[in-house]
């Protein structure tokens, strides 16, 4: 295996980078909702292509069994999932890995903003 491959390795590093932007102007203890438009503003400053709270069906032999809504979709490649607290939770590290499944997609960020500052732990679509 390539050691220097990295799934959207510019990408990620444009949406992280986003990510600490939006904490150093903002800091920690707001909810979810305000880094997600403040995140969103950014995108679109940068012109980073995304679909804010995108909607992915769950079917079941084509039957629609529920709806999800992913934070964010980033240039149709990356799911981006934003968090409050100080950890990766299994149940949040779960929702990510359902995401991806139902969108096919390869990669997710999963964003903690903590106290200390911003978290991320990339996801691969293991398939």
């Amino acid at each position: 295996m390539d050691k220097e491959k990295v799934v959207y390795k510019k990408l990620s590093y444009e949406i992280i980078g986003v990510l600490f932007e939006v904490y150093n102007e903002l800091g920690y203890g707001y909810k979810e909702g305000h880094y997600e438009k403040a995140i969103a503003k950014c995108f679109e400053e940068k012109g980073i292509e995304y679909k804010r709270q995108a909607m992915y069906k769950v079917k079941f032999k084509g039957e629609n069994m529920g709806t999800q809504y992913l934070d964010f979709l980033v240039n149709d490649k990356i799911v981006l999932e934003l968090k409050k607290g100080n950890y990766f939770s299994r149940k949040n590290i779960d929702q990510v890995k359902a995401y991806l499944k139902v969108t096919g997609k390869k990669l997710a960020i999963l964003a903690n903003y903590t106290p200390k500052g911003v978290k991320t732990m990339r996801v691969l679509n293991i398939k």
